[in-house]
């Protein structure tokens, strides 16, 4: 028997006790009567991780739509309706804010006496028992153990065993307690009490194995849910059960046919012939409630009663949003308690709709643990680095964002520096990232950072699990077969339809949209997704279009690393063979973002726009849901714009994806011209423009301030000041003062700039290889160039002649010269900015 459940048995022991001793009033133990009814009322918590406070300490303020200290008040209130009731939690507390991430960091555990907050706060609550969910094992089986040494209440599940090597499921032996069954006194519709045996199993998703392989392989197995269920069911009646609660951290799943061994079983659960309450998780929704609206009537779900195949069940939210209530009607017939009746239902602590909170605080729990709370308010505040741009992820489904941008930089610089020297070094890297906090879990979970000091509550706002930095090799294929899940985070959308479409699948999770970068691509949402949320092929379909790298058609045999997480690097995508986990670093991926901003001091992450919507034909309405807080920036976005505020509290807004009339067609620039497509292509971002009579003057010379202009453009560059230069027109000046301020360009004298002079070919690459520094970092070229006219090349441009050769920015003409005197002409400044917007 583990600690926790000693400690378990004596306080029920003790608290039986007391309620012998002190109840002479009431008939205690009456005899069991033919017809006796009993009123059971059973609550459930889920998914909590860590919010044991209504706190958001990303931004440092109170956020009543959260936190067990408000769920606490309704547990207390539920309880006091009813003369009997149990507690439960459904797993997924120790992760997953940055109060759980100060616990881990610090090693407060290890401290003398010190429990985790969570269950400080749950111990006063008294819970009965409580399940693991899959977010208990991140930080390894150790960690765990000491963790749950301090609940006062039990700890069950069912479907994790020990590894022995032995693959028979017969010799199989559980890892923790698979099941409990609690004596409970309770009271009787007359008022008599009797003793009731309430048997409660527990199941965590056998995916486990996967998202936590380095913490468990060779340690734990997993097995089914449902075969789980219907291998325990029988021996817990034997045991005496008069009441069977399946407890499953997992999420609702299919609800026709039965797949073995998959993370969302709930469904499938309700079948197993035995069950008298499910409580579920793991998909942060709730049940019964309009998430399922649905599937109210099919599939014999009810939500009026709360019903899933005549088994009452419920789902509470996420991080202590909802309370879930089962109330079961027991009746004693022919010698055996029977439940007769059950209903469910899911009660809020805060008002979407009002914006206002249904309960208040209960103090005991601030109280309890006020040290902890104010520790991590202290934890988060600690300095990094700054910030020039504010970072918010409001559009991060819909557009290239920021907050995901920064995080494949750092990934990408980190494994460009592990594998120098190794038999890796010279392989293609690429990053693989996606928006953490995208709304999933509610209208508060966005980022939004301004700009300035950036400090750790930042970095985990940017990251928010703590994985570790791991780096799969894959071919060009395999990388668009990844692109291809990913993008069934869209619904598919119909052209020729004049009803509102919502554009993102809100059932697709987020942060499984993951942004490659290192390539450019288009995602056509008219096509219909080639993979479920799942991962399973579902449609010969192809989303995915125009996949370049550097600029030229993805070779589809070329291997490329592709850095990511522990937790995806496990999954199909990243890893189709088996074996394609080449790098598997100790380094959390939010520690490499806080020494990558470290490193750099003062970072400015733009969005580069490596991947976009294909334009689509006509103009349908195309809405999605983010924060009302969003508006703020939507003016900023040229196809954003607000609608309306949702019932549930988010902002409805909508895109425009419709292929633009607009079209820029310059009559001295042909189809089939060599530099078309760049042209053409930077000239609908806004880059490059034409002169008024509508011509672009291809082959005219390019002058200095033309291209110094085109720079800014592409790297979106702002000016803080002024330049020193007194030549340059005022309607030249920010866009120059910009280039000037970061580095790009410089004058002839300190106040001339020579903004009408043509550039010549040695300059343009002197000031495409800053540019190019500005956005990747420094370069030092690595070898002599081969042109036959190196010569003539001045000695201060021989270095980045040299660096625009090796990068692919810049090239010599026919007859391996550069003729680096020569005037550069605009159609070569198209080549050039776009050879640099493909790094």
């Amino acid at each position: 028997m583990k600690q926790n459940q000693k400690k378990w048995f004596l306080r029920s022991a003790m608290v039986l006790g007391v309620l012998a001793a002190s109840s002479w009033t009431t008939n205690v133990n009456a005899q069991t009567d033919e017809g006796d009814v009993v009123d059971l009322r059973l609550m459930e918590t889920t998914d909590l991780h860590s919010h044991v406070m209504n706190y958001d300490y990303f931004t440092d303020k109170q956020d009543d739509t959260v936190g067990l200290v408000n769920t606490a008040t309704l547990i207390n209130q539920e309880r006091g309706k009813v003369k009997n009731s149990m507690l439960f939690d459904n797993g997924d507390l120790i992760q997953g804010n940055p109060m759980a991430d100060y616990i881990v960091d610090q090693e407060v555990l290890d401290e003398q006496g010190h429990k985790h907050p969570v269950y400080q706060a749950m111990n006063l609550l008294d819970y009965d028992a409580g399940n693991y969910g899959n977010h208990e094992f991140n930080y390894g089986l150790e960690f765990l153990d000491k963790a749950v040494e301090g609940s006062d209440f039990p700890y069950v599940n069912a479907n994790v065993y020990k590894d022995d090597g032995d693959d028979n499921p017969d010799n199989d032996e559980n890892y923790f307690d698979p099941y409990v069954i609690l004596d409970r006194e309770v009271t009787d519709q007359n008022g008599d009490v009797h003793t009731i045996q309430v048997g409660v199993i527990g199941f965590t998703p056998p995916q486990i194995m996967t998202w936590d392989k380095d913490n468990l392989e060779g340690k734990v197995i997993t097995r089914d849910l449902k075969q789980t269920a219907e291998k325990f069911l029988p021996s817990m009646r034997e045991e005496g059960a008069d009441v069977i609660i399946g407890i499953a951290h997992s999420g609702l799943g299919s609800k026709e046919e039965y797949e073995k061994g998959a993370e969302n079983q709930t469904y499938q659960l309700s079948t197993v012939e035995g069950f008298d309450a499910l409580m579920f998780g793991h998909s942060h929704q709730t049940f019964p409630s309009e998430d399922y609206a649905s599937l109210d009537g099919r599939y014999n779900i009810n939500l009026e009663q709360g019903t899933i195949n005549g088994v009452a069940t419920t789902q509470a939210g996420f991080w202590g949003s909802d309370l879930g209530i089962i109330d079961l009607e027991l009746e004693y017939t022919e010698g055996e308690w029977d439940v007769t009746q059950g209903r469910a239902d899911a009660k809020p602590i805060y008002d979407s709709e009002n914006g206002e909170p249904l309960v208040e605080a209960n103090q005991e729990i601030v109280s309890q643990v006020q040290h902890d709370h104010e520790a991590t308010r202290e934890y988060v505040a600690t300095p990094v680095g700054e910030t020039e741009v504010p970072l918010y992820s409001y559009f991060a489904q819909v557009l290239d964002d920021p907050t995901v941008q920064i995080v494949n930089d750092a990934q990408k610089a980190y494994l460009e520096k592990y594998i120098q020297g190794t038999e890796l070094d010279g392989l293609p890297v690429l990053s693989a990232a996606a928006p953490f906090k995208a709304g999933r879990d509610g209208v508060s979970d966005f980022t939004d950072i301004p700009a300035g000091e950036l400090a750790i509550k930042d970095t985990t706002s940017l990251y928010k699990y703590p994985n570790t930095l791991q780096a799969s090799k894959i071919t060009g294929e395999q990388v668009v077969e990844w692109l291809e899940w990913s993008a069934g985070q869209f619904n598919e959308i119909n052209t020729d339809s004049d009803k509102q479409q919502e554009l993102v699948n809100n059932d697709f999770r987020s942060y499984n949209f993951d942004v490659i970068d290192g390539l450019t691509y288009e995602i056509d949402v008219t096509e219909p997704p080639r993979y479920n949320n799942d991962g399973e092929k579902i449609n010969d379909s192809h989303r995915i279009k125009n996949v370049k790298y550097k600029g030229e058609a993805i070779d589809k045999e070329q291997e490329f690393l592709v850095a990511t997480n522990n937790y995806r690097a496990a999954s199909k995508f990243a890893n189709p063979d088996g074996d394609n986990i080449v790098v598997k670093s100790p380094d959390e991926n939010r520690q490499v973002l806080v020494n990558y901003i470290r490193q750099n001091e003062t970072i400015d992450p733009k969005a580069d726009g490596n991947w976009s919507f294909a334009p689509i034909n006509g103009d349908p309405l195309l809405t999605f849901r983010s924060s009302p807080d969003a508006q703020k920036y939507a003016d900023d976005e040229q196809k954003i714009s607000f609608l309306e505020k949702r019932s549930d509290g988010y902002g409805n807004y909508r895109i425009d994806l419709q292929a633009s009339d607009k079209t820029t067609v310059f009559p001295d620039v042909p189809e089939d011209y060599w530099a078309a497509e760049e042209i053409y292509t930077l000239a609908a971002d806004g880059v490059i423009k034409g002169y008024p009579n509508g011509n672009f003057g291809p082959k005219d010379p390019l002058l200095r301030s033309e291209f110094a202009m085109l720079l800014t453009r592409e790297l979106g560059l702002t000016a803080k000041g002024e330049s020193p230069f007194k030549d340059v027109p005022d309607k030249y000046q920010q866009e120059i003062t910009a280039a000037y301020e970061n580095g790009i360009v410089y004058g002839v004298s300190e106040t001339q700039f020579n903004p009408f002079s043509s550039i010549t070919r040695e300059q343009m690459a002197a000031m495409v290889v800053r540019a190019y520094e500005y956005k990747n970092g420094e370069y030092k070229a690595k070898g002599d160039h081969l042109y036959k006219d190196e010569d003539d090349i001045r000695s201060v441009f021989t270095e980045d002649v040299t660096a625009a050769y090796e990068l692919k920015l810049m090239i010599g003409v026919p007859g391996n010269k550069f003729l680096p005197k020569d005037s550069a002409i605009r159609a070569e400044a198209a080549r050039v900015v776009y050879n640099l917007r493909n790094h």
